[in-house]
Order: C-alpha cells, then structure tokens, then sequence
C-alpha cells in the first residue's frame, strides 16, 4: 500500500478535503494511505510556536527547521528503526514557488518507484531552507505563482500520484491522462436550446464509427494546445 506523509501546520484543511474526494474511498479500499504530522506537535516550547523572524530581515515569519525535521523522522519510520533498504523507497517532496515543475511525467515516476511519499507543506515565507541540507529532498512546484501555503499544492500531488495506483480510481482506463481523451466532453441531450440558440453535439460523436472518432479526439486535443 502506498503511503502519503503530509507535513503541514493545518492538518484539517487537507482531511476536510479527502472527505470529498477519490482518496476516501482508495482510503478505504486500502489501496492508500494518508498521514499527517503537525510540526507543532513536535516543539518542546509551551505555546506550540514553530516560526520566527528571517535573518535576511524580510517581512513575515519563517517555520524553524528542527519542528520539521522531527516530523520528517517520524514520518520516515526512523523511531521504529526502520532499515536503510526500506528509507530508500521514501520520496521526499519540498514544495516550493521555485521548484522544478510538477506533470503527469514525475507523478507517474514517483508512484511507480516510491512506497512512501512525504510531503512538505510550508506557510509564512517558507520553511528553514537547511531542512533540504538535512534531507535529499525534491523542490516541487505546481505552477508559476505563490499561494498562502503548501496544503492546496499538497492536495493537488498526492491525489494526482495516488491516481497513478491501480484500483484508486475503481477502472484504471478512467485516467484520463493515459488516454487521447480530448478537453471538450458531451452528454445527452444530442440538442438543446438556450435564448432561442440551438447547441449540438458534433455529428462525428453520434456517427458510430471509432476510427472518426478518435481522429476527432486527437484533432480536437491538437487544436487546444495550439
């Protein structure tokens, strides 16, 4: 069974979101495994506080190192002793506006060669940059831009790798992905009308014949990268 570790300051902005998803029921079907780890719950200090100022004198708060790098030992078994065999199937993912690009391509690699995937979800200005000198980590990122905080980009990774685990989506031949499955999708009805305007669905998904169809498919998906 495939093993995801979140670490992340709001555990429940993820757990509320897996209640609506695919996961909850890979989740039940043992296909999967969704773990979390609250750096805070690894702070000596009383009040739980786990950031503090940057030394370059920046605006915001940076989360301190070693809260995190308890959480990664917890995470990766280390208390339980677990051997250096089975830490090498442990996939660490840092999550950051800087890091290489998320796609399908990593996903399916990670999926296919890791049993553990941990997941490092930052806030603030970011996490204590030597927790990758601690850790062999990746730097991820899924886009172009900066978000309050690495849970949305949590989520997003460990439901796109867990759907590269067969029997997480019930049919493996719904990935989408795996398939010239175009953008543009139809149901019934074949018309309707909308402000005295008729919508049809095109002809060549109504004629029957497979072979149209998917150059169609393949035609229309060129057409959207264009």
């Amino acid at each position: 069974m495939k093993t995801f570790h979140i670490i992340t300051l709001f555990p429940e902005s993820i757990k509320n979101y897996i209640d609506y998803s695919i996961l909850k029921r890979a989740i039940e079907d043992k296909k999967i495994s969704v773990k979390f780890y609250d750096p805070k719950d690894f702070e000596k200090d009383k009040k739980k506080r786990v950031d503090d100022k940057p030394y370059s004198g920046s605006p915001g708060m940076v989360i301190r190192a070693l809260p995190v790098i308890k959480a990664i030992e917890k995470a990766m078994g280390r208390s339980k002793g677990k051997t250096s065999a089975s830490r090498q199937k442990v996939k660490i993912i840092f999550l950051t506006p800087q890091g290489k690009q998320f796609d399908n391509t990593y996903a399916k690699k990670v999926a296919k060669n890791y049993t553990d995937i941990i997941i490092i979800a930052g806030r603030y200005e970011g996490i204590d940059a030597r927790v990758k000198k601690v850790f062999k980590t990746d730097e991820i990122s899924i886009g172009p831009f900066v978000l309050a905080g690495g849970e949305l980009p949590g989520m997003i990774i460990t439901e796109i790798i867990a759907r590269q685990v067969k029997g997480v989506l019930g049919n493996y031949n719904s990935l989408e992905e795996s398939r010239n499955a175009p953008n543009d999708t139809y149901t019934r009805p074949e018309v309707f009308e909308y402000k005295k305007k008729k919508y049809k669905v095109p002809e060549v998904l109504l004629s029957g014949d497979h072979k149209k169809i998917e150059e169609w498919r393949q035609e229309n998906a060129k057409k959207k990268k264009m």
